[in-house]
């Protein structure tokens, strides 16, 4: 009876034990199939860094990332409840100036990953005909606008729009107050997507019509036509700024390896200028293949956001 009762003690010690071991077993893999939730917007920038991380994260550690496209306003507010785990399209110090001031205490901002931002209303600088007459002298512009100040006085010509993109963008608020400060009220805002702005862009360009819109550095339309920023006298929108990573509290606790990578993850203007270019190749259509391209040709600064020690050379 005693050889019975030690057998059944010995078989539920080693069921408990089985218990216990898989329980372990389940929230290691649960803690190992975490999927880093990346919040984006649709702007080109924010585009290729998003594909660029997640190709980083996947193709490395291992990680697995999901992209969330929203509004500006929504990634902030995604990442300071949680429902998101980072961004890397946080546009500081000025166009996302009202966001980081209402959500910065929520958020942990891991410093810039691109330094050499700037935004403000833009004109195309294309010469009218041919780019010299027979003389040799360079023709002028077919607009021939250098200052936000000057708009006023070309109002019909602009048809009185300035086109610009999301609603809730941060340049959209910035435009909307630049259109005060200047007095620009027989102007309105177009608002739509980026495709769209950059669809009117082409065609004006193409037909040679005047057109003013919301536009920011780093961007490929810049690399594609000669593009100029009208001067912003009364500073509207701010100086030079750079782009910012921001991640929600407790990732570094939750998801050591990703908020590494995150923390890592630094490049220069010329550098996402080649991605978006080819992104905008195919119209947009494969953004995760060109940042796998954009891996596989710069392999230093890849291996250089997954060292596992620190560095200061963007602090």
């Amino acid at each position: 009876m005693k050889k019975n009762l030690t057998t059944a003690r010995l078989i539920l010690c080693l069921a408990a034990v089985t218990i216990c071991l898989a329980a372990i077993s389940g929230v290691q893999a649960q803690t190992q199939n975490k999927t880093l939730r990346l919040a984006h917007t649709d702007w080109s920038s924010s585009v290729a860094s998003a594909n660029l991380i997640k190709a980083v994260l996947e193709e490395k550690p291992g990680i697995s990332c999901k992209l969330m496209p929203m509004d500006a306003e929504k990634m902030w507010q995604s990442v300071a409840e949680g429902r998101a785990d980072a961004m890397a399209s946080a546009w500081l110090p000025d166009t996302h100036s009202m966001y980081y001031k209402k959500y910065k205490d929520q958020v942990v901002d891991l410093g810039p990953n691109l330094e050499g931002t700037k935004i403000g209303l833009v004109i195309p600088n294309i010469t009218a005909g041919r780019l010299t007459a027979g003389t040799g002298i360079r023709n002028k512009p077919y607009i021939p606008l250098d200052s936000i100040t000057g708009l006023k006085q070309h109002a019909d010509q602009f048809n009185r729009r300035i086109i610009g993109i999301e609603p809730e963008a941060g340049i959209t608020h910035k435009a909307r107050k630049a259109m005060e400060t200047y007095g620009l009220e027989e102007f309105r805002l177009q608002e739509g997507s980026e495709v769209a702005m950059m669809a009117e862009l082409s065609h004006a360009i193409q037909h040679q019509k005047w057109i003013v819109f919301t536009g920011w550095l780093p961007h490929w339309s810049f690399a594609r036509w000669n593009l100029k920023f009208l001067d912003d006298p009364e500073n509207v929108f701010g100086g030079p700024g750079s782009i910012h990573t921001m991640v929600r509290k407790g990732l570094k606790k939750d998801m050591p390896e990703a908020y590494q990578v995150l923390d890592r993850f630094f490049w220069t203007p010329e550098q996402v200028g080649q991605l978006m270019l080819w992104i905008q190749e195919d119209n947009g259509l494969f953004p995760f293949e060109k940042a796998m391209r954009w891996m596989r040709t710069h392999p230093e600064e890849v291996a250089d956001w997954i060292k596992q020690e620190k560095q200061s050379h963007r602090r």
